[in-house]
């Protein structure tokens, strides 16, 4: 499994930790992960996810994971996230297809 979060992309990054005299020592930042479980509305199920903490908090202020995985482009979104993506999209506009009739 990849160190890699599924919503943002957000994956290891390399550079260096620097010391007082000017040293340079090979670093790896690993991103801040999270096994979580999010609810979606529109699809009325739960999904677990790998995410970072910055996306979780991004997930609550757009309103949930419906509201994040709408305005989330899919080159930064993983196979799962943007299945799930294609779904509600699907579920959202049968709703608005039947609200309108």
């Amino acid at each position: 499994m990849s160190r890699r979060c599924e919503l943002t992309g957000k994956a290891v990054q390399v550079g260096h930790l620097v010391s007082h005299s000017n040293r340079k020592t090979k670093c790896r930042f690993l991103p801040n992960l999270c096994n979580v479980t999010l609810t979606s509305d529109a699809l009325n199920r739960r999904v677990r996810l790998r995410v970072t903490a910055h996306a979780l908090r991004s997930v609550e202020h757009r309103g949930g994971l419906d509201g994040f995985l709408v305005k989330a482009r899919e080159i930064e979104l993983s196979q799962t996230a943007r299945l799930l993506k294609r779904e509600i999209q699907k579920k959202l506009a049968e709703t608005e297809t039947q609200a309108a009739a």
